[in-house]
């Protein structure tokens, strides 16, 4: 879905919100019209108070004139508090369904990646997003309705006193609305771009501040800098931008606002000429100063503010997901199924794009990726780039957005109730945060090789696990093969390698190590995954290291444009990126 799309869907179900409130907006017509009433008595009853009372000496008349334009003042207040209240009940029911919609949203993304950090937007939106929304609703809705009321108001009053006054008048105004409405789109772009620039710096901030003290003890503070210094850049840039469009909108202001009140000034003596009475161009003044050019100037405000942040707010919330019948989260509808693979692959991509949601940047695009069988394959990129998101499709956790994933010739993602109460016949994952629980060293071991009503590993099997991935010390000290686990005991490091006997013990021949040997020092992580690779079946490692890059038989470089897939030895020549990581890896263990 592009960004295009989600934006088209903004306007239909904002007319659909409005079809649905029709009482309310009648409420709020109903109030409006004695704000209507009140700009027509301003100004024609300054006009009559001058030509029918001061200046024709009947002081009485003009004070009874000022009299009614001041009750139109008090009627107009009067007005306005039932404005409030038909605001409320047009605005409330506005954000309860975008709330509604953002638990729906959170929701279906934790369906969609039980084993991923959760939809993080999801407060955002819940909070500042939907406070965001209604706000910005609320004084869009407030001004628009007041402009509209006042203007007619003031149009019918000149029309009242002379007609001429709206030939006057009518066209410098138009000509500041229509500069201002050229500045509304572009705006919105921009402040669109900002907001998604902000959101991703936040995001790489936040990567960056769970390894400080690491970068600290490295001296990999320039390279932290360099992470963040590009958004930083493109945000300055568009901060620069939108003040420029700030600023031809104050121009556009200062247009509509203070033309039509120089032209009336300058038409003064070609109007007197044409019998128009001083109090006529006196009440043909206080409708611009005192009502249309305030009511214009609040509504251009809001548009160029309230309402080009309500766009882009909205879009968040325009498209909810969509799950699939067995509620696994976004899928793209009516999508055929794959055809089974012909090339004997362990797994395969095939055409694929993910995003994650609507209108968001792909992470994985187009990607075309087979792995062979028996092959030990390493996937490397910065941070954010997708190596996470790649791994979950091949587990079977997310659905490509276009494209296949194949798994041993079938879909990877598994139907309802297969492999139900036992573990993933065809694959292994394993996290970067290794799943421990209470019980003995034994089962925390074999559970992932443990089918329902089979019987597990034999002794000799486990220990030749032990053996193999160097885990004598560990399983001493905790007791033996039959010794009890408490998980807050352990260190990370410890809880990742009772998860890598787990997997050598599985019977899945495809093994997916999602960052799953970080808390292992360098000997301890070559020795696991040398291990695994000769356990036979296929290997995927998301490699943090550039030595666990140079042991796979493949690297897979993602860079966000496109995917580059070779030796460790063909790549540097084949890949800028890979060449940056690899100078920074070794960067980071000449340092250590």
């Amino acid at each position: 879905m592009t960004g295009g799309g989600v934006r088209g869907r903004v306007a239909p179900e904002g007319r659909r919100f409005l079809r649905g409130h029709k009482r309310a907006l009648g409420r709020l017509a109903g109030w409006s019209l004695l704000e209507s009433a009140h700009t027509f008595l301003g100004g024609y009853g300054v006009a009559r108070a001058l030509d029918d009372g001061f200046l024709a000496g009947r002081t009485a008349a003009g004070l009874g004139w000022l009299a009614a334009a001041g009750a139109g003042a008090l009627l107009g207040g009067w007005a306005l508090r039932g404005v409030f209240a038909g605001l409320a009940d047009l605005v409330e029911p506005l954000r309860d369904g975008l709330v509604r919609r953002a638990v729906r949203q959170a929701l279906d993304r934790a369906v969609a990646d039980p084993a991923g950090s959760g939809d993080t937007g999801a407060v955002s939106r819940l909070t500042q997003q939907t406070e965001m929304a209604r706000d910005s609703f609320a004084g869009l809705v407030l001004t628009a309705r007041s402009f509209v009321f006042t203007a007619v108001g003031a149009f019918l009053g000149m029309a009242a006193l002379a007609p001429v006054l709206l030939l006057v008048v009518l066209p410098p105004l138009l000509l500041g609305v229509a500069a201002f409405l050229a500045t509304l789109r572009p705006l919105a772009a921009v402040q669109r771009r900002s907001l998604d620039t902000d959101e991703a710096l936040a995001d790489r901030v936040g990567t960056l501040a769970e390894g400080l003290r690491d970068i600290a003890a490295c001296g990999g503070q320039a390279p932290a800098e360099a992470r963040v210094e590009p958004l930083i850049a493109a945000q300055e840039r568009l901060a620069r931008t939108l003040a420029g469009w700030a600023a031809l909108r104050t121009l556009a202001l200062g247009t509509a606002g203070r033309l039509p009140v120089i032209a009336l000034l300058a038409a003064t003596p070609w109007l007197l000429g044409r019998g128009i009475t001083a109090g006529t161009l006196a009440g043909g003044l206080t409708y611009l100063v005192q009502s249309l050019l305030p009511a214009l100037n609040s509504l251009m405000t809001a548009m160029g503010s309230a309402g080009t942040r309500l766009l882009v707010v909205l879009e968040r919330f325009s498209a909810p997901v969509v799950a699939d019948p067995a509620g696994h989260g976004p899928v793209e509808p009516d999508r055929p199924p794959p055809s089974p693979s012909l090339t004997g692959a362990a797994a395969e991509l095939r055409g694929v794009t993910f995003a994650y949601g609507p209108g968001a940047a792909p992470v994985l695009d187009d990607l075309d990726l087979v792995v062979r069988p028996g092959e030990h394959l390493a996937v490397v990129g910065p941070s954010g780039i997708g190596k996470s998101t790649l791994t979950a499709l091949l587990a079977g956790m997310l659905s490509p957005d276009a494209g296949a994933v194949l798994v041993a010739g079938a879909a990877a993602r598994r139907e309802p109730g297969e492999g139900a109460g036992g573990p993933d016949p065809r694959r292994t994952l394993l996290p970067q945060q290794a799943y421990v629980f209470t019980g003995t060293v034994r089962e925390n071991l074999t559970h992932l090789a443990a089918a329902p009503g089979a019987p597990g590993p034999g002794e000799a099997e486990v220990r030749r696990a032990v053996r193999a991935l160097g885990l004598e010390d560990l399983v001493a000290r905790l007791g033996g093969l039959d010794g009890e686990v408490s998980p807050r005991l352990l260190s990370r490091g410890e809880s990742q390698q009772l998860a890598l006997g787990a997997a050598y013990l599985s019977p899945a021949p495809l093994l997916l190590l999602d960052e799953a040997t970080c808390h292992l020092d360098p000997a301890a992580e070559e020795r696991a995954e040398r291990a695994l690779a000769d356990r036979g079946g296929t290997l995927v490692v998301v490699a943090h290291r550039v030595s666990s890059a140079a042991r796979a038989d493949r690297v897979l470089v993602l860079d966000g444009t496109r995917a580059v897939c070779g030796t460790h030895e063909e790549l540097p020549a084949r890949s800028a990126l890979y060449r940056d990581l690899v100078g920074r890896w070794n960067e980071e263990a000449s340092c250590r």
